[in-house]
């Protein structure tokens, strides 16, 4: 059960939810249940905005394209942009509970991070690849 489809879009907030739809349909082939869907969905919706906003530094800056597959073990979702990399590990963490407790003012909250986070949490794995030729690609992985 080999199966794969790609979308390519303007990097447009307009278009991501196209892009979050195209996604959920290749879930439901992949015979995910809900709540991983609404996952998936969550996480590509946060990974588009990254890229909108981070890579491209605006809308229509560039295209963002998505590919997703399913195999026998995996469903898989590859985006694909040609904005600026960026290294992963370099990204803050997320404060903790106890951090937010005892932080006496939010504009001492630092903004940054929780979409990574997000993204890691919602999915079974995120992988970071950059090439100058092919650009910056996203990988996430729901195991079936």
């Amino acid at each position: 059960m080999s199966q794969q489809k790609s979308l390519k879009v303007p990097g447009r907030y307009d278009q991501i939810r196209l892009i979050c739809e195209f996604v959920a349909e290749g879930a439901k082939a992949a015979r995910l249940d809900e709540d991983d869907i609404f996952h998936i969905e969550l996480a590509c919706d946060e990974a588009c905005t990254n890229i909108i906003e981070h890579a491209y530094g605006q809308e229509n800056s560039g295209p963002i394209e998505v590919t997703w597959q399913i195999n026998a073990h995996n469903f898989t979702i590859i985006f694909t942009d040609q904005g600026q990399s960026f290294d992963p590990d370099q990204v803050p963490l997320p404060l903790s509970t106890q951090e937010l407790q005892n932080l006496d003012n939010l504009d001492d909250l630092k903004v940054g991070g929780l979409g990574l986070h997000f993204m890691k949490k919602l999915m079974d794995e995120v992988i970071f690849a950059f090439d100058k030729e092919k650009g910056n690609q996203l990988i996430m992985i729901k195991k079936l």
